[in-house]
């Protein structure tokens, strides 16, 4: 499966914040976020053992003795803090063997990652490799990220970057893509970061006070059908919304009309959070006679499988929504 996208690729990392305004500095910011996640893997992706080692060596080598260089800690010398059943927070084998926990998650997640498409899913070389970039990132975005770690859904969210990347017909970029990926998953994530931290979902930044927007937002476009969904039928918004709007409605289209959708969320002047919200409201409004005829049961299903519809169509209505909102 190919999927056509509108923007060109330098455009897309240009409205993430990636690269900068001025063409003239893409080749070295290019060349040194490259380099800067590179650093990042040699490092994220270490083995307690080599840490240990390497700790050993600072601190008590001479850069010169190259026997030094090469020795192996004794086990009269191994801290409490390195042993590998030390249960402190500080052992960077006790922090290893969390990691594994996260990394097998992430390992699950991407395998699940798009099974209709071959170039995520499958046996070929090709797949896994994307497969394998794809976990990288992950990883090091949850480890360089501790406040956020890494919460399913995020591989949905990378997806479709690391695609269009992976897909520049420049095979130098193309080659490149695993880091590029990186750079704008960490811009993006950084607008809706708030969505995955657990601990604010009850704040004015949280998820729930997003949903409560998107609620507003209907009421004040369309009290009819906000009235029967949530005061007649009873349907809590956070029963669709959340997935709605914390995998940027990755799971209710198909990839080629998710991305459709995010050249609107990433090119919007008012910032993807604001367009995200009018397009959300925008799908109710565009099934609300289905919904107004309905029970909490049929609404529910309804908008937990939303139908196919004109994604152009859709963001027409959208933008509507910001020019009666002005």
């Amino acid at each position: 499966m190919q999927v056509a996208y509108s923007h060109s690729i330098p455009t897309k990392q240009l409205l993430l914040g990636y690269l900068p305004p001025d063409r003239g500095l893409w080749s070295a910011e290019l060349a040194k976020k490259r380099s800067q996640y590179k650093q990042f893997k040699e490092e994220i992706f270490m083995n307690p053992s080599e840490i240990t080692r390497k700790m050993f060596n600072s601190t008590n080598c001479d850069t010169g003795d190259a026997n030094c260089a090469r020795a192996l800690l004794s086990r009269s010398e191994i801290t409490h803090g390195e042993h590998p059943l030390s249960l402190g927070k500080t052992s960077v084998w006790n922090q290893f063997f969390q990691d594994t926990e996260i990394i097998d998650q992430i390992d699950r997640d991407v395998k699940r990652t798009h099974p209709d498409m071959h170039f995520f899913s499958g046996d070929s070389q090709f797949a896994k490799s994307n497969q394998e970039a794809l976990k990288n990132i992950l990883i090091i975005f949850a480890k360089l990220n501790p406040g956020v770690q890494y919460v399913q859904g995020m591989n949905e969210i990378l997806a479709p970057l690391f695609y269009v990347l992976k897909n520049d017909p420049d095979e130098e970029n193309a080659a490149s893509a695993e880091a590029d990926a990186f750079f704008c998953f960490v811009e993006l994530l950084s607008g809706f970061r708030d969505n995955f931290v657990q601990q604010l979902d009850n704040s004015v930044v949280g998820i729930r006070s997003t949903i409560t927007r998107l609620s507003q937002l209907l009421r004040e476009h369309d009290e009819e059908l906000w009235r029967h969904l949530e005061v007649t039928s009873k349907v809590n918004p956070q029963f669709y919304a959340f997935r709605w709007i914390t995998l940027l409605l990755t799971q209710e289209f198909n990839f080629a009309d998710s991305l459709h959708i995010w050249d609107t969320l990433l090119s919007d002047p008012d910032g993807p959070q604001e367009t995200l919200l009018r397009v959300c409201c925008a799908m109710l409004v565009l099934v609300r006679k289905r919904l107004l005829a309905g029970d909490f049961t049929s609404n529910l299903k309804l908008l937990q499988n939303y139908p196919t519809t004109n994604i152009s169509h859709l963001l027409y209505v959208a933008n509507k929504f910001r020019v009666q909102s002005v």
